[in-house]
C-alpha cells in the first residue's frame, strides 16, 4: 500500500551571505508509518571548494545531530523523544545558519527507506564527470 511521505535535501551553506550551498543529506518523514530517518554524507569537499575555512569538525557534528535526532537516538536529548512528526518539522523549519533544510516535497511510496536511498544519490551523491 501507498503512503504519503515528505522529503528535504539538507544543504551547507558555508558562507551564508553568498546564498551558495552544496546538498550534504536528505530527510524522509512518513506519518502512516512512523518514520523519520536521515542519510548524510561525511564528505564536504565541495562546501571546502566553496569556502575553505568551512568549519568541517563542528559541520559533520550538525549532520550527526540531525540523523541522531531522525533515529531519535539518546544523544538527541530531549528533542529526539518528541513524536516523529514534530522532529521533522523541526527539521525542515527555515534558518539561515551553514547548515539549512530545502523546501519540503512530496511523494507516494511503499518503502520509505528505498526513498531514502534513492533520494540520497539522486540529490547528494556528485554526479560523475562527463564522457569525453
Amino acid at each position: 500500500m501507498l503512503h504519503a511521505y515528505e522529503w528535504a535535501v539538507l544543504r551547507v551553506v558555508p558562507r551564508v551571505e553568498r546564498c551558495e550551498f552544496v546538498n550534504v543529506g536528505v530527510l524522509v518523514y512518513c506519518q502512516a508509518l512512523d518514520y523519520l530517518a536521515a542519510a548524510v554524507t561525511d564528505d564536504l569537499s565541495r562546501a571546502l571548494a566553496l569556502d575553505p575555512a568551512l568549519d568541517v569538525e563542528t559541520t559533520r557534528r550538525h549532520l550527526e545531530g540531525v540523523r541522531a535526532l531522525c533515529a531519535g537516538e539518546p544523544s538527541a536529548g530531549d528533542n529526539g523523544r518528541r513524536p516523529v512528526g514534530d522532529r521533522f518539522r523541526w527539521l525542515v523549519a527555515p534558518r539561515s545558519t551553514v547548515l539549512q533544510p530545502s523546501p519540503v516535497h512530496t511523494g507516494l511510496s511503499d518503502d520509505p527507506a528505498a526513498i531514502l536511498a534513492e533520494l540520497f544519490d539522486a540529490m547528494v551523491t556528485p554526479l560523475p564527470p562527463p564522457a569525453r
